[in-house]
């Protein structure tokens, strides 16, 4: 029995991490030869759209950002700039003066990023609304080719392509975090294909302004719940590679763990809120491809790999198989602990990235949950708000 399960369990894992994007790859393929690909989506399309930064303190990043979205190609007439500035307390007005074509939204009270939103959005007019980060820079169409699937009326979300700048002496968790978005990247482009993107990248995501609804300001992943509700409805999350927006990966590897926690956190969070909403009765495809690509990964496959790691010992002696696979284990999670263990002592070897983010993601699944379990899952501003 122990054998069985053990299988199973590898089974899932692999799955998870490896299996799901050869599954989707292989449905995205055939679906291609039954189903005649359409193309409705129309360049020339060019409705009003309103670009919306939220911001918090951000002063000495905010020229460049008002800078890259002037720049955009789009009609000037027909894009407004927004900037949210929610309880900002550093020198943004006298930045944000230099340039009237920039409307300002600000409000004392600092109520965390999903209250911004909801409250910037009583003052949008536009069909079309994109919010991106203040720390990205959009690529300059990145607008137009957004805004083009908008022209087919089952799209009510789409979402852009994160891409982590990496230089060759940022740290492991930056190098692996760009790795990581590379594969994201790639499943994101098979779920789209085949149906619907499980969720939308918050560095660069548009919704129909229609299709917006206010969530609950403890929200964690505003953009993802946001866009699974929308997908909830009837309609599709489209992702577009040609819309993308770039930042830099984590300064280091405290800051990385930081931030994974906190996305698993909300992970578990939005789990609970979608439970009833996306089920495989009522969405049987958006449900399968977000059980594999979100909800196994944001679940069970942490404690799956501590069962793994420690079923392999009561089987050692039941064939070569289970040593080789124990081997195998030691060596990949010594190269992770190698991998730490350089990291801070600043020396960077490359091929010790993968087992250590790996690691260090799945451990930010189990600290995501207990911190979601002790009800401390606030965003981050709303933690920076207590400490002030």
């Amino acid at each position: 029995m122990m054998q069985i399960v053990f299988w199973i369990a590898i089974g899932i894992v692999a799955y998870t991490f490896l299996g799901y994007g050869i599954v989707i790859a292989i449905l995205v393929k055939l679906k291609g030869f039954f189903v005649k690909k359409l193309n409705p989506n129309n360049n020339e399309f060019l409705p009003n759209v309103t670009l919306v930064v939220p911001c918090y303190n951000e002063a000495d990043i905010i020229k460049d950002k008002v800078l890259n979205s002037l720049g955009l190609e789009y009609p000037k007439e027909r894009l407004e700039i927004v900037f949210i500035t929610d309880g900002s307390n550093d020198h943004f007005r006298e930045v944000l003066q230099e340039f009237p074509q920039v409307k300002l939204l600000h409000d004392d009270r600092r109520a965390g990023k999903t209250a911004a939103e909801n409250r910037a959005m009583k003052f949008i007019n536009s069909p079309i609304v994109v919010f991106t980060d203040a720390n990205t820079i959009l690529n300059k169409s990145a607008i137009k080719n957004i805004v083009r699937h908008f022209s087919n009326e089952k799209v009510g979300c789409v979402s852009g392509e994160k891409r982590v700048l990496v230089e060759q002496e940022d740290s492991a968790s930056s190098a692996g975090e760009g790795m990581y978005w590379k594969y994201e990247s790639f499943l994101k482009k098979m779920d789209s294909n085949l149906y619907s993107a499980v969720g939308a990248a918050g560095e660069l995501v548009a919704f129909k302004t229609a299709l917006y609804q206010d969530l609950p300001e403890d929200t964690i992943l505003d953009d993802f719940m946001q866009s699974l509700l929308i997908a909830s409805k009837g309609y599709r999350i489209v992702y577009e590679p040609d819309a993308y927006a770039m930042e830099t990966g984590s300064d280091s590897t405290g800051e990385e763990l930081k931030r994974k926690v906190r996305i698993s956190a909300g992970g578990w969070q939005s789990m609970k809120r979608l439970f009833f909403k996306i089920t495989p009765f009522n969405h049987p495809v958006l449900f399968f491809q977000y059980l594999s690509h979100r909800v196994l990964r944001w679940t069970i496959t942490p404690f799956l790999l501590v069962f793994i790691f420690v079923a392999n010992f009561f089987l050692l002696n039941h064939g070569l198989i289970y040593q080789l696979l124990m081997v195998s284990q030691l060596s990949f999670y010594a190269a992770a602990l190698l991998g730490y263990f350089l990291e801070s002592r600043k020396l960077r070897i490359k091929v010790l990235f993968v087992p250590f983010y790996f690691c260090m993601m799945n451990y930010a699944v189990v600290a995501g949950l207990l911190r979601f379990l002790k009800g401390s899952q606030k965003s981050t501003w709303e933690k920076a708000k207590r400490k002030s």
